[in-house]
């Protein structure tokens, strides 16, 4: 299956995670087609998403305080809103110790359904595949069903619903609507993919020698 090449569904810099450029499946798993899905974390100049404090590693710290909560999420494809959701709330973050409680709840959380992992989220409609936005900011969905987006138009916002640590968005793309019973789609930006922990500036399209990768992900 050919993969669907994409434009970055935000603008600034993002925190690159899960990449199927090092692993696929890239979430460990093939389920709900998330096969080739990928992560993107916002952070600041400094490539962090949030500082780093004693009561972050201790306790678990409300989604607002970090800086890339409610920034602008784009349709990374031209395609037609196929569905959305944004009625889950935006629940605390985990970092440090209380990360590893709320990974010990992976299993309960994954037994509740898609829902209850993709959190708010839109689905795209497009050419070679459904394009899927997850973990938006709620009653933050800004299109609705059957309308035209564009490259580079306002879904949504980045938000922490669903299984998620922190705010990020995750980006996957299916073959059908019913994502339980999808095939996962690969997928590429511009033609490449970045790796894990790889920051990438979707403004400047900055691209180290280090980070060009093949057109197709391993696997």
């Amino acid at each position: 299956m050919p993969p669907v090449d994409l434009r970055y569904p935000f603008e600034g810099r993002w925190l690159t995670q899960h990449s199927p450029a090092d692993r696929v499946p890239s979430h460990g798993t093939a389920e709900f087609a998330t096969s080739y899905a990928i992560d993107f974390v916002p952070v600041g100049a400094d490539g962090r998403s949030g500082a780093i404090t004693l009561a972050s590693l201790v306790r678990p710290e409300p989604a607002e305080r970090f800086p890339g909560f409610a920034r602008p999420i784009l349709s990374p494809v031209a395609g037609v809103v196929v569905a959305t959701h944004d009625a889950e709330p935006d629940h605390d973050a985990y970092r440090g110790v209380p990360s590893i409680g709320y990974a010990l709840g992976q299993r309960r959380r994954a037994s509740l359904g898609w829902l209850a992992l993709a959190g708010n989220h839109v689905m795209i409609r497009a050419e070679g595949g459904i394009v899927v936005l997850c973990h938006l900011q709620r009653a933050s969905v800004s299109v609705r069903i059957g309308q035209a987006v564009r490259p580079g138009e306002q879904v949504g916002r980045c938000g922490n619903s669903g299984n998620s640590t922190e705010p990020h968005v995750h980006l996957q793309v299916v073959d059908r609507l019913d994502v339980v019973h999808a095939r996962a789609v690969p997928i590429t930006f511009g033609g490449w993919l970045p790796r894990n922990g790889e920051v990438v500036d979707a403004d400047q399209s900055v691209r180290s020698s280090r980070s060009r990768r093949p057109t197709t992900p391993p696997g």
